[in-house]
This record gives structure tokens, C-alpha cells and sequence, in this order.
């Protein structure tokens, strides 16, 4: 036989052997090795897993079978990469099938005939896929169904009534799809739930009547993230419930005291629930043997805390904040001894940090953040914590060197908004940014040895730079002595200074006066006393220099008095142009409260506000230091000037000097156009827009008026005195123009009432008489409107706008501007919207912005 032969001879066996093995391989049709395999090809997975033999299909992985028949019982396939629609005449022809397990998968619509797998088919998990439209419609034909888990697809429309028909159901999980309306009252059909998972849907309205008593095996239940309303179910039923999750709805009446022993979790946050959480009372707690988890911040609950936390044994994580619990002494406050986490973040704790705190020998996160706490921070167990939020408290002192040691190795940190000092050397600057604001280094120069060469140079170079700016000083001194002198000898725009006999006629809400007998000779050491310059720390300024800058406070450097205190001009060292104003004192805020508060306003940063320089505590004085306006405010630029002489004899307005060519350019170029007003209007509606939305907590500002806005060096509108009023007191707030506004400037409801308080809604109805202001050119009060028989900008504005007689109402400094008539029309709207009398009715300063943005004029006016 030739090579050839033999050759063809093997090639013609090899085939026939292999075509043998192929037809042996596949599965017989119309069994469950056939279907099984038909829906592995269709869905896009490998036709035999792991390579086994069909006829085997028992030995796959995932399938489980019984009967010598192999009729497959069981298929687990979950996170295979299956794809697209469960094809039909596959595994719906498994007439034994009692688990199917498809979770993980991409699969996106059930097959037409996978009813036909009710007559036994017990367990089903379809979870994490994107199966689209509304459940099961034959999901009642599932009579022996035990576990239904459909969740994190994407089915919508209502949970069917029907599925009250599955009596035998134990477990049912919905969570994560788009299911809308109420539970149906059928539910209570499903008698022998163990647990039940609702949560992450569209689901609202009441819950059915007795559902906390429906399922007595129940040990799960969760509802969050939906919209229920009213009242927490009563759950005294349950003796078995261990967890609970109710929150991100819209429960109102909480009822604590029905919750059993068993309970291990409970979650009732983001609700609405209200009243006195005391009424929980210490019998109840004492059932809570087992609770490990409780959450039930960022509710309404009021009054103190419920007696016998500590008595929780086997709590690890608490959470009650952001409530409006009654102010409570920390001291007095027990708490478990197993806790891990606990958050009392604003729930109005007083006084110090109790030092049992070092008995916390788990606690993990700590978070007492916007409260009232003052002294020192204790010593703290720190070998398992990793978060500690302390800010925006009083506290005061040295922050411990066991805490600090600690610092590098905790994940978040924060102490800002205190009263602290510290020496923590080897953190990050990130860390010092967003974590010490407001707390002072006491590192000595010598804590870090390779620095000192450095800070050495960088001491000489300040030195050099110091003496350098000296000398720039006293020139500037100079010259200022010298206009100044020609000031007085020209007279017309000089703020007008009185003689010692007028001095002694000043009348005023705070009359203030520089002489050998006043404050400043009280202040004892003024070298000693520190001045706090927020983006310059380094220049180490005191007292001292402040009293140079202004010769000891004297008049003559004196801009204005205002309603919150004088306001006085001057050069720093270095040659920093400053207004400082000296506040009005008040008793009942302490240094370390002042403090605080000037360090949270020295963050504030917009474009539209006056920005806060720096700070001096001087004896009982505070000093606030701003940036110099060098351009004056909008009440003289639109009323006094060129017609009129700014007065230090009106007691009315806070502003500070201005330059005579600057003024007389913007009379000439700049108020007569309709769009640098139109500027000066947006700007400072951005600036109350950010203080009431962009701030945290907001800022109302309380006196918005013409003479509060001011002009900087590029002729950019500036909002000045936002925020303190919480630095004048309580005392300051009742009575007075803080809370009642200016004369022309207040809204109803503060003129009505003597105990109503300004509100965000407030300041837009004074913003509406400054645009009423910018746009006629009038004073809110003392203007002639006599035709009207009005005796205020606002009545006579608003009548002329009811009769749409706007044309009347422009200034005529500005009505020849013909191209921009309708836009200055639909800014009266705007000031009408503004002022309405009821403040439901007056947009918001967002609103507002928009709608001046709308109207903004082109760069070029002809």
C-alpha cells in the first residue's frame, strides 16, 4: 500500500469518528438538557459550561436536578453576561423547575410563556437587570412562590393587587425599580412574609390600615426612599422585626415606643416626624436590648433627648442630628459604651465635652459639629477613630497633643470655625485649609529645624519690606495732608467736619467721640492687642498700628457714623487702604462668639460684596476692617452728589468718602446711562442672591438700601455690612432699625409688628425700593409726591405701575435713552414684583437675577 493511500485511509476514519462524536454531543430535542442549552446559545453564553457533555446536563454548574429522568430543578445563572429577552420554548419548559436564579445579567423582557412556570416554580431572582414595564401580570398564577426578588430593574406602574394571592410568599423584594401610587390593601394577603423591601421606588400615599400588624414572621422591613405620609406604623405586633428602614419619606407622627425587643436596626431619618422625642420614655428604651444601629437625624423632633441611651448596651452607631431639640447640657447626657459612631451634629448641645468621652473605646466617627459647646476639647481614646467633625462650636484652648499626634492617620478632620490653637506640624496644607479655619498655630520657629533657615530670609525680607513700606507710608501721609488742605479750601465735595461745638450736638442711635477721655485710653497694652488680617497673617499688626492709621481715631479721619458704629479711614503698614468700623458694643457677646463669627464672614468671598480684611478684639470694642470703596456709595452718587454735601449729621446710612473726579465722571458717563444702573441693580442682586443661597447657614441681611452699596476701584457694585447684626446682640435686635429697617426702606410686615423678624423675603422687598430708587432717581422718603398724596417712593411707584404709567416714572436723567425705554419698563415690573405687600408673593433673589439678566442692556448704549 502506498504512502498515499494510507494517508486517505486515516483521513476518511478521522472524519467519520469526529462527525460520530458531534452528533453524539448534541442534546436530544424537547428535554430539559435541549432547553437548557437553547436558552445558554440564545441569550449569548457558551452552549455547554465547561466543556460538559449534554447528555450530563445534571453536572453543569448552577443546574441541579433529580429523578433518574434528569428534569432539571434548579438553575443558577446569575452574573453571566446573559443578554437581551428570555427567549420562549426554553427554560419555561422546565416543568420541574423550582429555582431560577438570572440576577446580575442584562436581561430586558421576560419570555412570552414564562406563565407556564407556575405550577412549580417557588424561588425566583431576576435582580440587577434592565427588565422594562409593569410586573407580572400572572404573577398570582405562582401559588407555590416562596422568593420573589425583582429588583434594581426597571419596572413601573403599580404593584399588582393580585399579589396578595401569594399566600406562601416569605420573601419580596421590589427595591430600586419605578413603582408608583400606594400599597395595595391586599397585601395583607401575604401572611407569612419574613421580610419585605420596597425601598428606592415612587411609591406615596398612606400605608394600608394595620400594616405593621399584617405579617407576624416579619424580621425585615424596608420602605425608604419613597414618599409615604403619615403616621409611623405600629409595629408592637412584630416580636421578631430586628430590622427597620423607614427613612426618605414623609412620616410625620413618630412611634418610637412600639418598637420590640428583637429590633436590631433602625433607620427613621430624612422624615418629617415632629414633637417631643422625650415621650419615648425609659421603659420603652429598656426594651431596646438588642438595637446595634439608630438613625433619626434630619427629622422635626424637638424637646431632649429620650432618657436610657446609655443603657443601650449593644449600640454602635447613633444619629441624632440636624432635629430641633431644646438646648441640653453635653455634661449631662449619658451614652453607650459600645459606640462606634455618633453624630449630635446641630441638636443644640451646650457646654463642654465631657471627659467621659475617653471611656468611647470603639468610636470610630465622631461628629458634634454646629452646636454650642465651649472650653477645651478633652482627651480622647483615638486608637479607632477616623472621622472628628468639631466645627463651628466655641470652643477654646489647645487642641490635646494625643489628638494632635493622631491627625495624619484620621481620614477627616475638622476643628474650623473655633476658637483653638494648635501645633500640628507634619500635616498637609490641604488639611490646614479646610479643616483649621479660624484656629491659630502656636508652633514655636524651632518645631521644624528645616524651615528655620528659611523663616530666617523670609524674616529679613519682611523686615526690609516693612521698613521699605514705612518710608511709602508716610509719603502717601503726605500727600494726603496736602488734598486734604486743598480739599477744605474747595469745600463742595468735602464730607463736612464739625467743631468741637457741633460735636457736642451729635445726636445719633451711637454717638462716638475721640478724646483724651474715650474707649481707646481704656485699652490697656495696645502693642499687646493683635489685629487679625485674614489673607496677610504674617504682617503681625496690633492695636497700636490701628491707632497710627487713624491719629487715635480722631474725627478727622472720620467717614461716617451708621446704625452699626463710626467708620473711620486710614492707612496700614505696607500701605493697605482700610474703612475700619468700630461696632456698637454690646455686653451679652462674648470675644470667643465675635470671634467666630468674623472669622465665618472673612470666608464669604463674592465679587458683589465688600470683602471683610480683618478683625481687632480691643477691650470691649470690635473693629471690623474692610477693604476702602474708593468710589462712595450709590446714595450720594444718585441723590447728594453733584447737587448735594454728604453730612456726617445723617444718621441714616453707613457710607464712606468718596474722590471728586471719580464722581464726576460717573455723573457724567455713568449714571446717566441706563446700563451702568442696570449693573449696579444685578450686582447687588448677585450679592444677596449668594448671601440667602450660596451661604451656609444663610445670611439675611436685614438694611439693604442705597448708602449699604458701594462702588470699588473698577466701578463694580459692592454690598457692605452683610452679617452683623449677629455681632451687635440680641439687645440691638428688638426695637430698632436692625429688624425694622430704614426709614423709606421697610416692608410691612416689620412695620406692623414689634416681634417680627427680617427674613430673606425682607430683603427683597428693600432690594425693590433701591431698584425703585436707581430707576426714578428719587429718595424713598422726603421727595415731593403730592399728586399722589404718597408720601413714600414705594406707594407712589407701585400706584403709577397699577395704572401702567410708566414712561412717568423714569428719571429724566436718563429717559432720553430711547433704545432701552422697555427694558427699564420691565425693571419697574421687577421693583413692583419686589415690593408686594404680602412676602409670599415676592420672588426670590434667584428669581431675581434671572429676570434682571433678561432684561440686560447691549455693552454699547446709543
Amino acid at each position: 500500500m502506498s504512502l498515499a493511500q494510507m494517508a486517505s485511509g486515516f483521513f476518511a476514519f478521522y472524519l467519520s469518528v469526529s462527525l460520530l462524536l458531534r452528533c453524539s454531543a448534541s442534546p436530544e430535542p424537547n428535554t430539559d438538557a435541549f432547553f437548557v442549552a437553547e436558552f445558554f446559545r440564545k441569550m449569548g453564553a457558551a452552549v455547554v459550561p465547561n466543556n460538559r457533555n449534554f447528555s450530563d446536563v445534571c453536572s453543569w454548574p448552577g443546574v441541579s436536578c433529580e429523578g433518574q429522568f434528569g428534569k432539571v430543578t434548579g438553575l443558577v445563572a446569575s452574573g453571566l453576561g446573559l443578554s437581551g429577552p428570555i427567549p420562549a420554548t426554553t427554560i419555561a419548559k422546565l416543568s420541574k423547575l423550582r429555582v431560577l436564579d438570572l440576577g446580575s445579567n442584562n436581561i430586558t423582557a421576560l419570555s412570552s410563556d414564562f406563565g407556564e412556570l407556575c405550577g412549580s416554580l417557588s424561588h425566583l431572582d431576576l435582580s440587577g437587570n434592565t427588565i422594562t414595564g409593569p410586573l407580572p401580570a400572572d404573577i398570582s398564577n405562582f401559588k407555590l412562590m416562596e422568593s420573589l426578588d425583582l429588583s434594581r430593574n426597571r419596572f413601573s406602574g403599580e404593584i399588582t393587587r393580585e399579589v396578595g394571592l401569594l399566600t406562601n410568599l416569605r420573601l419580596l423584594n421590589l427595591r430600586s425599580n419605578f413603582l408608583v401610587k400606594r400599597i395595595p390593601e391586599t397585601i395583607r394577603g401575604c401572611a407569612s412574609l419574613v421580610s419585605i423591601d420596597l425601598s428606592n421606588n415612587k411609591l406615596g400615599g398612606l400605608l394600608p390600615v394595620g400594616f405593621g400588624s399584617f405579617f407576624e414572621n416579619l424580621t425585615t422591613m424596608d420602605l425608604s426612599g419613597n414618599r409615604f405620609v403619615g403616621k409611623m406604623p405600629n409595629l408592637s405586633s412584630l416580636p421578631s422585626l430586628a430590622y427597620l428602614n423607614l427613612s426618605g419619606n414623609h412620616f410625620r407622627d413618630l412611634a418610637l415606643g412600639g418598637l420590640g425587643q428583637a429590633l436590631q436596626v433602625v433607620d427613621l431619618s430624612k422624615n418629617q416626624f415632629h414633637g417631643l422625642i422625650s415621650q419615648v420614655n425609659l421603659s420603652s428604651t429598656s426594651n431596646w436590648s438588642s438595637l446595634v444601629y439608630l438613625d433619626v437625624s434630619m427629622n422635626e423632633l424637638t424637646g431632649e433627648f429620650f432618657p436610657g441611651l446609655g443603657g443601650l448596651k449593644s449600640l454602635h452607631h447613633l444619629n441624632l442630628a440636624f432635629n430641633k431639640f431644646s438646648s441640653q447640657d453635653f455634661v449631662h447626657i449619658e451614652l453607650p459604651s459600645a459606640l462606634q459612631y455618633l453624630n449630635l451634629s446641630k441638636t443644640n448641645l451646650t457646654g463642654n465635652i465631657p471627659s467621659g468621652f475617653a471611656q468611647l473605646l470603639n468610636l470610630k466617627v465622631l461628629d458634634l459639629s454646629q452646636n454650642h459647646l465651649n472650653g477645651s476639647i478633652p482627651e480622647l481614646n483615638t486608637s479607632n477613630l477616623r472621622v472628628m467633625d468639631l466645627s463651628r462650636n466655641n470652643l477654646t484652648g489647645e487642641i490635646p497633643k494625643s489628638l494632635q499626634q493622631t491627625l495624619p492617620r484620621i481620614e477627616k478632620f475638622n476643628v474650623s470655625f473655633n476658637n483653638l490653637t494648635y501645633c500640628a506640624e507634619k500635616l498637609s496644607p490641604a488639611m490646614f485649609n479646610s479643616s483649621f479655619i479660624g484656629s491659630q498655630s502656636d508652633c514655636p520657629i524651632a518645631v521644624n529645624p528645616d524651615n528655620a533657615v528659611s523663616k530666617g530670609r523670609t524674616y529679613l525680607d519682611l523686615k526690609l519690606g516693612f521698613v521699605i513700606a514705612l518710608s511709602v507710608f508716610f509719603s502717601s501721609v503726605g500727600l494726603i495732608c496736602i488734598a486734604l488742605g486743598c480739599r477744605k479750601r474747595t469745600g463742595s465735595w468735602a464730607i463736612k467736619q464739625l467743631s468741637y461745638r457741633e460735636e457736642q450736638n451729635v445726636s445719633g442711635p451711637f454717638c462716638f467721640q475721640t478724646d483724651s477721655t474715650t474707649w481707646v485710653a481704656d485699652v490697656k497694652l495696645a502693642s499687646s492687642v493683635p489685629v487679625v488680617i485674614f489673607e496677610k497673617p504674617l504682617l503681625n499688626l496690633t492695636f497700636a498700628d490701628l491707632l497710627n492709621a487713624t491719629s487715635n481715631f480722631d474725627r478727622g479721619t472720620l467717614l461716617e457714623e451708621g446704625k452699626f458704629g463710626p467708620v473711620y479711614r486710614g492707612f496700614l503698614p505696607v500701605g493697605i487702604h482700610v474703612a475700619m468700623k468700630v461696632l456698637v458694643p454690646v455686653s451679652s457677646v462674648t470675644d470667643e462668639e465675635a470671634a467666630q463669627e468674623l472669622e465665618r464672614l472673612g470666608q464669604i468671598k463674592h465679587p458683589n460684596l465688600v470683602p471683610l480684611t480683618g478683625y481687632c478684639l480691643a477691650g470691649e470694642q470690635r473693629i471690623v476692617i474692610y477693604d476702602y470703596m474708593e468710589n462712595g456709595n450709590l446714595q450720594n452718587l444718585l441723590h447728594d452728589l453733584p447737587l448735594g454735601v454728604q453730612s456726617t449729621e445723617d444718621w441714616t446710612s453707613d457710607t464712606w468718602e468718596q474722590d471728586n473726579t471719580c464722581a464726576q465722571s460717573i455723573t457724567t458717563e455713568g449714571l446717566t446711562t441706563w446700563r451702568f444702573r442696570h449693573k449696579i441693580a444685578l450686582g447687588a442682586a448677585r450679592a444677596l442672591a449668594f448671601l440667602h443661597h450660596g451661604c451656609f447657614p444663610m445670611i439675611v441681611h436685614r438694611d439693604v438700601k442705597a448708602s449699604s452699596i458701594y462702588l470699588d476701584s473698577a466701578m463694580e457694585p459692592r454690598l457692605a455690612d452683610f452679617g452683623l447684626s449677629r455681632l451687635v446682640g440680641i439687645g440691638m435686635e428688638s426695637g430698632n432699625v436692625m429688624v425694622h429697617g430704614s426709614a423709606g426702606y421697610a416692608p410691612p410686615e416689620l412695620s406692623e409688628s414689634e416681634n417680627a423678624s427680617a427674613t430673606t423675603k425682607s430683603d427683597v422687598y428693600t432690594f425693590g425700593v433701591v431698584l425703585f430708587e436707581l430707576l426714578t432717581g428719587k429718595k424713598p422718603i422726603g421727595d415731593e409726591y403730592s399728586e399722589d398724596k404718597e408720601t413714600t417712593l414705594v406707594g407712589w411707584a407701585r400706584a403709577l405701575v397699577r395704572r401702567n404709567e410708566l414712561a412717568s416714572l423714569m428719571d429724566p436723567k436718563i429717559r432720553e435713552t430711547r433704545s432701552c425705554e422697555k427694558q427699564m419698563e420691565e425693571a419697574l415690573r421687577i421693583a413692583y414684583l419686589c415690593t408686594a405687600d404680602l412676602p409670599s408673593k415676592r420672588p426670590s433673589m434667584q428669581q431675581i437675577v434671572g429676570l434682571l439678566k433678561d432684561i440686560e442692556p447691549a455693552i454699547v448704549d446709543h
